[in-house]
């Protein structure tokens, strides 16, 4: 019998995404839609696509009436509402169907980046130093510079840009004013780590697969800081877009990628992640590995890093699909590549 499979995603409409020039990254979402949808049917999959939109109450509608034996979870916030992205996979626990990728709790628990490095800190594994800052607490500010300014509660380098790293005073009280002006949940100020650059996906629930490594490797103009900026992941023709390649394997030595490894299943596990996440890093001048973030449900469409470090551990992109859709009904799937247990 043929597996039946809803994809649910957020329908892209108007938010205040547009009126800051970022609803690329909203509108984002239809490629990886389209793309899963297309893996799914060479799987041999019966597939619907199930678009959600407010009021939540029409959405809980829509997916309590789906007969299906998997939803596949893409699902990234009602527009403009990014802290609504857990609630769709609780809901969706709560009825009784199964969905891939991380459950509600762990998609709450990482849209609050400070929340989450307060617990890789408590945990013993190494995160840039950080504050949390409002235009009425910047007199408590204790970094030191370069110091990065982003928003506390988003995801897909919103609110990150050329002027986020801040070498003083002035530059600090602009930049936390802006964010807390555009964004919910208000200003993360850390250190700004100017080393090199990582990110990793882990596959997995009980038992973990990394993926190769990528480097994000910059070519930029003298002067313009190294991040990935809104501008590097979503707008074409622009510097930072150009000047910023991801290269996947990594060069790493053997030493360093185990070191890696090790700090992405840490993560994952004590976040209590499921199904796949990645998760961003930076090594400092003296090769020590930093966690930036965590980003479970990380993007999927075939031109992402996911799918990049997939494709290098030989995986094709529908068996990349197959894996997510296997952890999710339960079933071990055969492709690893640098396991740790």
């Amino acid at each position: 019998m043929r597996t039946r499979i809803a994809i649910i995603y957020n329908e892209p409409s108007p938010s205040h995404y547009d009126i800051l020039h970022e609803g690329e990254a909203v509108a984002g979402v239809l490629q990886a839609v389209e793309s899963v949808h297309q893996a799914l049917l060479s799987l041999d999959c019966q597939v619907i696509q199930v678009p959600l939109d407010l009021p939540f109450g029409r959405a809980k509608g829509k997916l309590r009436s789906l007969d299906v034996d998997l939803v596949f979870n893409l699902f990234e916030g009602f527009s403009g509402y990014p802290e609504t992205e857990a609630s769709v996979p609780e809901f969706l626990a709560k009825i009784g169907i199964p969905f891939t990728g991380c459950p509600a709790a762990v998609l709450r628990l990482a849209l609050d980046k400070a929340k989450v490095k307060v617990i890789l800190k408590a945990a013993g594994i190494p995160t840039p130093a950080f504050q949390k800052l409002s235009p009425e607490t910047l007199h408590t500010f204790r970094l030191g510079y370069p110091c990065i300014v982003k928003p506390r509660c988003e995801d897909a380098s919103h609110g990150l840009s050329a002027e986020s790293v801040v070498n003083d005073f002035v530059s600090l009280e602009r930049q936390v004013r802006f964010i807390c002006d555009a964004y919910q949940g208000g200003a993360l100020v850390e250190q700004f780590i100017s080393g090199r650059e990582f990110n990793v996906t882990v596959l997995g629930n009980s038992e973990y697969t990394v993926l190769p490594a990528s480097e994000i490797v910059y070519s930029l103009p003298p002067g313009m800081p190294e991040l990935l900026t809104f501008a590097a992941k979503w707008e074409p023709g622009t510097l930072y877009y150009q000047g910023t390649n991801p290269v996947c394997p990594a060069r790493l030595n053997s030493e360093e990628q185990q070191r890696i490894a090790e700090t992405a299943v840490a993560v994952f596990k004590l976040l209590n992640c499921q199904g796949y996440a990645r998760v961003d890093m930076r090594m400092s001048q003296d090769g020590e590995i930093n966690v930036i973030e965590l980003n479970p449900n990380a993007d999927i469409s075939p031109t992402s890093g996911s799918v990049r470090q997939a494709e290098a551990a030989g995986m094709t992109y529908y068996q990349f699909i197959e894996k997510i859709m296997g952890l999710a009904l339960g079933k071990k799937q055969p492709w690893t590549s640098i396991s740790v247990s």
